[in-house]
């Protein structure tokens, strides 16, 4: 069975001009993932990434993901790449193949509009028929509103990880969050 993915969402304001629709990542969507990405990495709140990545860089980044097992979507707003999200092996050993690494990034303009809380909410549901039976998100601990979200959905704090990321000369905590099916 494909696992690929296109389904449509009506927004808040459920208007149709503010569908929301989350599909597979497409080679022609890298300009804007690397441009929602980029932009996280300037706030060093969401990802240990230090340096700004290039297309060129980045070109294999969707071939590291297979849509049946670790997906790499986004989530479309008004025609627009708003967010994305993967999902990849967690650990390399086998007992771990049950469970997923999740990543979210949103637009900066896009926040706060229920564009993470889609995509996260569609891993979850999605998980079963992925054969993913645990999810782990590696979020800095000063990244309170990626906490909170993966709170609500049920994630859970599995650990912290005091001091492992240095941030322009700040030490930061990286909090597991978790969950399981």
């Amino acid at each position: 069975m494909s696992a690929a993915l296109t389904s449509e969402r009506p927004s808040r304001s459920a208007t149709a001009k503010n569908t929301m629709k989350i599909r597979d990542a497409r080679e022609s969507d890298l300009p804007a993932i690397i441009r929602i990405y980029n932009a996280a990495i300037a706030t060093r709140v969401s990802t240990a990434q230090l340096e700004p990545v290039t297309l060129e860089s980045r070109r294999n980044w969707l071939k590291d993901h297979s849509a049946d097992r670790h997906p790499f979507w986004v989530l479309e707003l008004d025609g627009q790449v708003a967010g994305w999200l993967t999902l990849k092996t967690f650990l390399p050993r086998g007992a771990y193949r049950d469970t997923a690494e999740v990543s979210v990034y949103v637009g900066e303009r896009f926040r706060r509009r229920g564009v993470g809380r889609a995509l996260l909410a569609e891993a979850i549901a999605r998980a079963p028929e992925l054969g993913i039976t645990a999810m782990v998100g590696l979020i800095f601990a000063h990244n309170p509103a990626s906490l909170g979200l993966f709170a609500q959905l049920g994630f859970e704090k599995w650990g912290l990880l005091p001091g492992v990321a240095r941030l322009d000369d700040v030490e930061r905590d990286l909090t597991i969050m978790g969950w399981h099916s």
